[in-house]
């Protein structure tokens, strides 16, 4: 498969993620010629060597109007900036989006990661999202950043994109608002539930359009997967640090098959089935990949239930605080294992009672119960009946 890992040890912003991804191709040039040919207003991309504690990469600079946003300000609303700046609003940059001549995914994706900060900043400002608004230069700015990252995700095509924890630096940043804790307010919204730290290095490491970027195309977040390394890409950030200020972008292959999960497991007498239902159907809802249980004797011959939960190892964390919030057990056990899988392809098929998914895998098909359920109940027939029809 396919895989691509970011990682992210100094953080991530939309022009080094977009200088990382760059490595990666062939004609370097003619993704700038691609992204400046399209018409963003006043924007132009170049992107040169660069060289941070002995380590050469690239360095992407975007400039609007022959201007270059100062680092941080260009992701955050810029709304108090300077009042003698025009300003744009999401409406805006959507329909310029809209009207760029890239394909369809590539626009769902810039609107989509946008309109991620955007609604960040609009959480942490108490305003409506429409009235959020946007430094003219900043605003540019972010979008070339935005549309380049989603640009070089479509021509890398990766099937798998996987981003390490996320140190987002520490201290203060002085902001358009004044001074903001490290990370920014709108950083840890989007940042929620994904794993991020701290440590000496004081500064913004890690801004909200990176931050959005990587939430927006990251399936999972942790370390580095088992993978055959073909190309490794690195994308520099503007300032000097103690350490490589860059991201690094890996993109190879991973196998399908024997990836590594986490089983957590927990004893249980004294719950309800109800409850223990309750807690099953909160960890599937949470991105569990298996939940069951298993009678079970227990001390002093009582009957119990072994409480099962299958997850990926970055989710490990997270589903053991589940487990002991919504049982009463007072510990969880954790098992590393390795399970083989079967590659899976998903299929919908039309039929007289509504289109229905059909699951493929090694040879064997299985219809998706939700929908062959839905389809019994809104036509009054019997799951045999539906399934009758898929052919």
């Amino acid at each position: 498969m396919k895989t691509l890992y970011l990682e992210c040890n100094m953080g991530a912003a939309g022009d080094m993620l977009m200088a990382a991804l760059l490595e990666l191709l062939p004609d370097r040039q003619r993704f700038l010629d691609t992204l400046n040919g399209l018409g963003l207003p006043g924007v132009e991309v170049t992107a040169a060597p660069a060289v941070r504690c002995g380590i050469t990469g690239t360095h992407v600079t975007v400039t609007v109007h022959g201007v270059e946003e100062d680092g941080h300000l260009h992701d955050h609303d810029q709304e108090h900036h300077h009042h003698h700046h025009a300003h744009t609003s999401l409406a805006e940059i959507a329909h310029v989006i809209d009207h760029l001549a890239l394909p369809q995914t590539v626009r769902d994706n810039a609107k989509a990661v946008y309109g991620r900060i955007a609604a960040a900043e609009s959480q942490v400002h108490g305003r409506p999202v429409e009235e959020v608004h946007f430094h003219e230069v900043g605003a540019w700015d972010a979008v070339a950043d935005v549309v380049g990252v989603c640009l070089l995700m479509d021509w890398l095509a990766p099937e798998r994109i996987v981003a390490s924890p996320v140190h987002v630096g520490s201290g203060q940043v002085k902001c358009a608002h004044g001074l903001l804790p490290v990370p920014t307010p709108a950083t840890a919204l989007l940042l929620r539930d994904v794993p991020i730290y701290g440590g000496r290095i004081r500064g913004e490491l890690c801004t909200p359009t990176g931050a959005a970027l990587l939430t927006q195309f990251a399936g999972s977040f942790g370390p580095m997967p088992v993978m055959t390394v073909e190309q490794t890409g690195y994308g520099m950030g503007t300032k000097e640090f103690e350490s490589a200020n860059c991201v690094r972008a890996f993109l190879g292959r991973t196998r399908e098959t024997g990836d590594e999960i986490r089983e957590l497991s927990c004893n249980l007498d004294d719950m309800t089935p109800e409850a223990v239902g309750f807690a099953q159907e909160v960890l599937l809802e949470a991105g569990a990949l298996d939940v069951f249980t298993t009678a079970i004797g227990m001390k002093k011959s009582r009957p119990g239930v072994l409480l099962t939960c299958l997850c990926r190892p970055e989710d490990e964390e997270r589903m053991a605080e589940l487990l002991l919030r919504h049982t009463t057990t007072l510990g969880v056990r954790v098992h590393a294992c390795c399970r083989y899988t079967l590659s899976r392809t998903m299929e919908t098929v039309e039929t007289r009672y509504g289109p229905i998914r059909v699951k493929h895998a090694g040879g064997k098909s299985k219809a998706e119960y939700e929908d062959v359920a839905q389809a019994a109940r809104t036509y009054n027939v019997t799951l045999a009946e539906v399934l009758q029809e898929i052919p």
